[in-house]
């Protein structure tokens, strides 16, 4: 095994042509010169160096390690250099993964305070709804995920192998168009809303409507189904339908025609970045997940 410190003294001998002169140049003794030059012999099995009368002479073996210890020094001075600019986020890489709503109100704040403070930081955007997000954090396809889970889910252990940040706790809203019977009621028991035609988002939210919807003694008559929470709202607007989304949706859109209105019982979603243990010691990861942290409490 070749160690960095062998290869420079190695040079410095080849370079001056004697033990005592090398080891002025490197700050060393001559017996220290002579003992790191045994080691090396020793590592690579064969004789380096041949003392004539006068001085040091390199060996074939000798002089193909020097050749080569030039680009491998210059390798690890480039190595050394590029870790130090990333412990010191003068560099660095994140990979984001956030569902969209997350996208759209979270993410843009954090990432321009990032940014502010690191420029050297990159930060790359995916949008993907959990339990996919979470998906790609464990096989190692993004760094840092957005995720949520809702207050009564029974998979609360989900999570139990990340590092998970609480960002915010969402609550959702009743959305009935502006000319409904309850666009005005301050509070709205959703078994109220049991007779309306419903507009679900995601699968995950769809699902989590159907159990609501399902405690409350019925099952709502879900006539348009859409990822897009612009869509849904648009629905909504036009009199077709009531829905429920989560109020950091309502913030990433424009409610065109629609009225919000507060749900009785109170139903709730924890919003959290999550990461791998280990990426969590990466100072940009670190520096990232910062900075959704104070996104989600502003």
């Amino acid at each position: 095994m070749l160690e960095a410190r062998h290869l420079r003294v190695l040079r410095a001998v080849a370079a001056t042509g004697s033990f005592s002169a090398a080891g002025r140049e490197l700050g060393c003794t001559q017996p220290a010169v002579s003992q790191q030059m045994k080691a090396l012999e020793a590592s690579v099995g064969t004789p380096l160096l041949v003392r004539t009368s006068r001085g040091m002479r390199l060996t074939q073996a000798g002089e193909a390690l020097v050749r080569h210890a030039g680009t491998i020094l210059a390798g690890l001075t480039a190595a050394e250099e590029e870790v130090a600019a990333i412990a010191g986020l003068r560099a660095g890489r994140v990979r984001l993964t956030s569902f969209p709503s997350g996208s759209s109100t979270l993410v843009p704040p954090a990432l321009a305070a990032l940014r502010a403070a690191h420029p050297g930081t990159r930060v790359s955007l995916e949008e993907a709804e959990p339990p996919r997000s979470v998906e790609l954090l464990r096989e190692g396809d993004c760094d840092v995920a957005l995720a949520f889970r809702y207050e009564d889910a029974s998979s609360a252990e989900e999570w139990d192998d990340l590092v998970v940040r609480p960002l915010l706790t969402d609550r959702l809203v009743g959305l009935v168009p502006e000319g409904h019977r309850l666009a005005r009621a301050k509070a709205v028991a959703i078994g109220e809303l049991a007779d309306e035609p419903w507009i679900a988002g995601c699968p995950r939210c769809r699902g989590q409507l159907v159990r609501v919807c399902e405690s409350a003694g019925f099952t709502p008559r879900i006539d348009f189904a859409t990822d897009g929470y612009p869509a849904v709202v648009g629905l909504v607007g036009a009199g077709l339908g009531v829905a429920v989304l989560p109020q950091l949706a309502i913030e990433s859109v424009r409610p065109r025609g629609v009225r919000t209105v507060a749900l009785e019982p109170a139903v709730r979603r924890e919003v959290v970045a999550l990461t791998l243990p280990d990426l969590a010691q990466v100072p940009a990861v670190a520096a990232t997940l910062e900075e959704l942290v104070r996104a989600g409490a502003r």
